[in-house]
């Protein structure tokens, strides 16, 4: 009988310590911020490759290496889970400008470095415009949610309203041009073109994922955004390679 009683209870603290390993799972939970950067990069995959609606939490977990229960703990559930991505993904772009240091550079050298800046993250950083996509398809409804993305955005219009309240008393950029237009024209160039490389490849028979299409287009979207706001002695100096600081 004693010997019974030892293998149930052998037997119980098994399955108890079984679910205490389900409950928090080896090497995650014991250290909350990697749990939730692991939780967070296995989101971003699978919003990006299978949008809102086809993401599944539990394939979120697997990935993440935790289970749902951890999932919900951090971020409450699938709504706020897919909101902390859309965060995380603007706060990528925004920290990342952050270094260009547009305030001490020359004007039409911050406006080259800016433009260069997004196109390149959009080409490192497909899942961005994947979640872009998404969100827009649902009018972005979850964004609206965010306290902290007006705030990111906020600072990065600031620094560019400088660069061109400079390049205005320079001579060199048109009086009061609006700082959202010219971020729009940057993010636009970029975000068309590869959205639609695949379909305008075909179309055009030409091969725009090449490394040196690429390169052209972005070489592009700098010429057209300075083009955009540069005063016409402005360009023709910069056509002939002839500006000077007086002009």
């Amino acid at each position: 009988m004693a010997g019974r009683a030892r293998q149930q209870a052998e037997s119980k603290a098994k399955v108890g310590a079984g679910k205490v390993a389900e409950k928090r799972p080896k090497g995650l939970s014991r250290n909350p911020q990697r749990t939730q950067a692991a939780i967070l990069e296995a989101a971003t995959d699978e919003f990006a490759a299978h949008g809102f609606g086809g993401a599944r939490v539990d394939a979120i977990a697997a990935r993440a290496q935790t289970n749902k229960r951890m999932l919900y703990h951090y971020f409450g559930d699938k709504e706020g889970l897919y909101l902390a991505v859309l965060e995380a993904t603007y706060a990528t772009i925004r920290n990342a400008e952050k270094q260009l240091d547009l305030a001490r550079r020359h004007p039409e050298e911050g406006m080259r470095e800016l433009a260069l800046f997004t196109w390149r993250h959009f080409l490192a950083h497909p899942e961005f415009l994947s979640l872009l996509a998404t969100e827009n398809l649902h009018h972005a409804r979850y964004l609206q949610r965010s306290e902290k993305v007006s705030i990111m955005h906020s600072h990065l219009i600031d620094e560019l309203a400088d660069v061109l309240r400079r390049g205005e008393a320079l001579g060199i950029f048109r009086p009061a041009v609006d700082p959202i237009s010219v971020y729009l024209t940057i993010a636009a160039l970029g975000f068309f073109y590869l959205s639609n490389r695949h379909t305008l490849s075909t179309i055009f028979a030409r091969k725009l994922t090449s490394q040196e299409a690429l390169n052209a287009w972005g070489e592009h979207i700098v010429a057209v955004t300075l083009a955009s706001i540069q005063l016409p002695k402005a360009v023709d100096a910069g056509r002939s390679g002839k500006f000077s600081k007086d002009d």
